[in-house]
């Protein structure tokens, strides 16, 4: 079933109609009010994204962080998280910058310029949380290897020693790399659903204006 923005291009196109043609103005109209929700609902998610990531590290259990600290990693994380978190609010900022341009546009070419400089910024947002996401994933691991004696040191105070320790290292770094590649994994699709969707939408609006610009 055709939706109302494919009627309403079958009614500008056609030429012998009982009623009234309708303007190119009106399918501008149309594609300027979709293209506009679209980017303000990517600057809101990305402010619930902040958010929940900002929730799940104040639920991270102190035990954790005492690992991290007995490990002399913390200093170095608690940089790390400054600095993504600074990232992350200057992509924030970037949305919200291109969603007041795309609300004052007021012709085809500035719309479609503001459709791919917000697709482009999307796309920097993705690949850089996911970066980000696997690099600290590779950092934490390769520090649980170097200093795989620190950590039987502190499993052994917790535990109580470990016998077998290689088929331990073994298993736990085996396990450390599968949850590490699930977690990314479920990063991906959450991004490939959320984002996906909005950046293939405005893909599509792209294109119809293209058409309307010829």
């Amino acid at each position: 079933m055709m939706d109302e923005l494919e009627l309403l291009k079958k009614d500008w196109s056609t030429r012998e109609q009982k009623h009234p043609r309708l303007s190119y103005n009106d399918i501008y109209n149309m594609l300027f009010k979709r293209s506009t929700s679209i980017v303000k609902w990517i600057f809101i998610i990305s402010i619930g994204e902040l958010l929940l990531w900002t929730g799940l590290s104040l639920l991270t259990p102190k035990s954790s962080i005492e690992v991290l600290e007995k490990l002399g990693a913390i200093q170095f994380l608690w940089v790390t998280n400054i600095i993504h978190y600074l990232v992350f609010i200057t992509f924030i900022y970037l949305f919200y910058k291109n969603y007041k341009t795309i609300k004052v546009t007021d012709s085809t070419k500035q719309l479609m310029v503001s459709i791919i400089k917000t697709r482009k910024t999307v796309k920097y947002f993705v690949i850089y949380n996911v970066v980000a996401f696997a690099l600290i994933l590779i950092f934490i691991t390769l520090l649980y290897y170097i200093k795989s004696d620190v950590l039987l040191d502190i499993i052994a105070e917790q535990y109580g020693p470990v016998v077998e320790t290689s088929s331990f290292l073994t298993y736990f770094f085996v396990i450390q790399v599968v949850f590490g590649l699930i977690m990314l994994g479920l990063l991906l699709l959450f991004y490939r659903l959320v984002y996906g969707i909005l950046l293939r939408k405005l893909k599509k609006n792209h294109k119809e204006l293209e058409k309307i610009e010829v």
